[in-house]
């Protein structure tokens, strides 16, 4: 379970926040993950020790709009992974897509200056994140609980920040 639910933890926080520049919110958040983003944060299951988190994440809007992210996961005490995301935004604050450890789809709602994350994961896992724009416009606070058979098993805290200078490497999203 630690890997399904807890490497989801960090990197869900990496697909909204305010548009560079901007202490608002944005027009398109996002337009935030294009190119490099950065996150760290603190991860904390039921009956062991936390640990730490980062995510470096590079990012692509298609031609029709979706977000296509892609992230390296690094995680303490365990071997790095890469994470793939397709957002679409579907009606005003509402956004859906998929992320390659969730089981279905993935569901964002905009309440107030904040983003609601919600989805599921393998074996009757739930998690739901909050991701609060700073004033700084680069950066967001992550909020997240996971829950398996409706009880919280772990949470998570940190921030992502987008990276002032962009990635060599370009993206090629799929057609």
């Amino acid at each position: 379970m630690r890997r399904s639910v807890l490497t989801v933890a960090f990197g869900l926080m990496l697909v909204f926040g305010p548009v560079a520049g901007q202490a608002e919110r944005p027009h398109s958040p996002l337009k935030f993950f294009e190119g490099r983003t950065v996150g760290q944060s603190i991860v904390k299951i039921t009956m062991r020790k936390a640990y730490a988190s980062r995510t470096i994440g590079n990012g692509q809007i298609t031609s029709d709009g979706t977000l296509y992210l892609v992230q390296q996961v690094e995680e303490e005490g365990r071997k790095g992974f890469q994470r793939t995301w397709r957002v679409k935004q579907v009606a005003p604050g509402r956004f859906t897509g998929i992320m390659s450890e969730a089981v279905g789809p993935v569901s964002v709602d905009e309440v107030g200056n904040r983003y609601r994350f919600r989805f599921r994961l393998k074996g009757s896992v739930s998690v739901e994140q909050w991701l609060t724009p700073l004033p700084d416009g680069v950066s967001a606070k992550s909020e997240m609980t996971v829950r398996k058979y409706g009880m919280v098993v772990g949470r998570s805290s940190g921030t992502i920040k987008r990276a002032t200078r962009l990635s060599a490497g370009a993206l090629a999203p799929p057609h």
